[in-house]
């Protein structure tokens, strides 16, 4: 009599959930290097600007509003997820990616500004470790906005059912911790950098 190897799906998603987790733990580690790179480098400026000289308060408590707020949909998903409402988890998880695309083309016009002024990550150490530290919070919400998408295809093909929701969980709970690494970089980077 052969015995069934079939994993249930309640299984997988906690071994996903536990891949998720240690997946986070090591991005806690590369934003803590990139953190402590950022303050050691933050006196570097050479001749060039100081971090008050080039960040513009509004436009980034506007950049930190809408990825909050795209947290919030994200949030909405799951729980609209959980009570099987299919139509408003898509929508939600669709205000989630515009957002997030809104977010990331903020940050890509504020490189662009840097840039056209002169401003780059070759002037200073301290716009090196600002350029790195930004634009890998970035790549991370681009690589959230793919996870996102193929989210979206598997809902429409699937609908919602325990995968599709554990699936939507994982993504929830990683663009979660990007809202907690922009905090940081907000409060650490833009805020402190234009109090000094």
């Amino acid at each position: 009599m052969k015995t069934s190897t079939v994993t249930p799906v309640s299984a997988r998603n906690d071994n996903s959930q536990l891949g998720l987790w240690l997946y986070l733990m090591t991005d806690c580690i590369l934003f803590a290097a990139l953190f402590a790179t950022y303050a050691v480098l933050l006196v570097g400026v050479a001749d060039g600007p100081g971090p008050a000289e080039i960040f513009e308060p509004w436009f980034v408590l506007t950049q930190t509003g809408i990825l909050l707020l795209s947290t919030l949909f994200a949030g909405i998903s799951l729980v609209a997820a959980s009570f099987m409402k299919r139509q408003l988890t898509v929508i939600m998880l669709v205000l989630t990616g515009i957002m997030g695309l809104l977010f990331i083309s903020m940050e890509l016009f504020e490189f662009q500004k840097l840039i056209s002024e002169g401003f780059t990550w070759q002037t200073s150490a301290f716009l090196s470790a600002f350029f790195t530290l930004v634009a890998t919070h970035g790549l991370h919400i681009f690589f959230g906005l793919i996870w996102l998408g193929v989210l979206l295809y598997r809902i429409s093909k699937q609908g919602l059912t325990e995968k599709t929701i554990g699936h939507i969980k994982l993504f929830t709970m990683f663009w979660h911790f990007l809202d907690v690494v922009w905090i940081f970089i907000f409060t650490f980077v833009y805020m402190m950098g234009i109090i000094q």
